[in-house]
């Protein structure tokens, strides 16, 4: 193996530029080539990339995002597509692909191993934390840390007029950033999509808290929250207890920003053990954190395995430390 390929594919995440510049770096240990394809499978698909080589990467592994681009390519689930960009990438000398996404850039992974016999190894790189066989996805660290600074920022209006705030965060079909999040910051409730939550549990918790006397009072939401997002729930809360609030929708500002050390570890070293994997003459799989280290995993395992299972006893404990 002579020449690899790198991409990144759908949301950005803090520390994808850390795993980029490890795999190169590694790539250049082995005697390799390494490419990087530009906007994930778009790229792959168009035949575009650059050349990467150690100074290429220098200074990147303190940059958010990717500086090789990402973006949705729905064409790639065409299997004519697929094909032609195989032949393509072989055309180019390119050998083998690591891919650093989450579950659909895996499952575009493993059809290029299966169809084509494309060498591959992926790197879970999203900030929701839900890719199957991973303890830590790149970027979860990073994205939890904005929110809670925020939060410890909002608390401090919070509490100074009484108002409750419900913040908002990122998390469509997983909880892990609202969980985490808000047992880090102290958070007075926290709604997510894995449990479906009674609003007039967290309206009775907040009116005993609210007579007790406490001023600060931070409801996290993740975004695809069944009862409509930060904005529904406050209006029913606010509503029930008339009581003054207001809503702060962080959004993409977690995508963003400096990755957090823990980050740049994670993305360094799947970014290093992916390439070692491929040099060895392994293939298909992913590199996993379990246990705080580095594992490979089969891909197919980690396609089958659909979203993990959410870390509901945080949610638990969210609400017994709540005052």
């Amino acid at each position: 193996m002579k020449r690899l390929g790198i991409l990144t594919s759908g949301g950005d995440a803090p520390g994808m530029n850390a795993a980029i510049r490890a795999a190169v770096r590694m790539a250049t240990v082995h005697g390799m080539e390494m490419v990087g394809y530009l906007d994930g499978f778009a790229g792959f698909v168009a035949g575009e990339y650059q050349p990467l080589d150690d100074r290429a990467v220098g200074n990147q592994i303190q940059r958010g995002g990717t500086f090789i681009g990402t973006s949705r390519c729905p064409e790639f689930l065409d299997v004519a597509v697929r094909a032609g960009a195989v032949r393509q990438m072989r055309a180019d000398g390119v050998d083998g692909l690591v891919i650093v996404g989450g579950d659909g850039s895996f499952r575009g992974a493993l059809a290029l191993a299966d169809e084509h016999g494309v060498p591959v190894a992926g790197i879970p790189g999203t900030i929701d934390n839900d890719v199957y066989g991973t303890e830590e996805t790149i970027g979860f660290d990073t994205a939890v840390n904005t929110a809670v600074l925020a939060i410890d920022q909002v608390r401090d209006t919070s509490e100074s007029t009484g108002m409750m705030f419900f913040v908002e965060v990122m998390g469509r079909t997983s909880g892990a950033i609202a969980m985490h999040t808000a047992v880090a910051a102290g958070a007075a409730g926290v709604l997510v999509p894995e449990a479906h939550e009674d609003i007039a549990n967290v309206v009775a918790r907040l009116r005993v808290s609210i007579e007790r006397g406490k001023r600060s009072h931070i409801v996290v939401v993740a975004e695809g929250e069944e009862a409509g997002g930060a904005f529904a729930v406050g209006k029913k809360v606010g509503d029930a207890l008339d009581h003054p609030y207001r809503v702060v929708v962080l959004g993409h500002i977690q995508r963003g920003g400096s990755p957090t050390v823990r980050d740049r570890v994670i993305a360094s070293q799947a970014g290093a053990l992916a390439v070692e994997g491929l040099a060895a003459g392994r293939s298909s799989f992913m590199v996993a954190i379990r246990g705080g280290r580095p594992v490979e995993v089969p891909l197919a395992d980690v396609v089958r395995g659909g979203h993990p299972e959410a870390r509901l006893d945080l949610l638990q404990l969210a609400h017994h430390l709540a005052g």
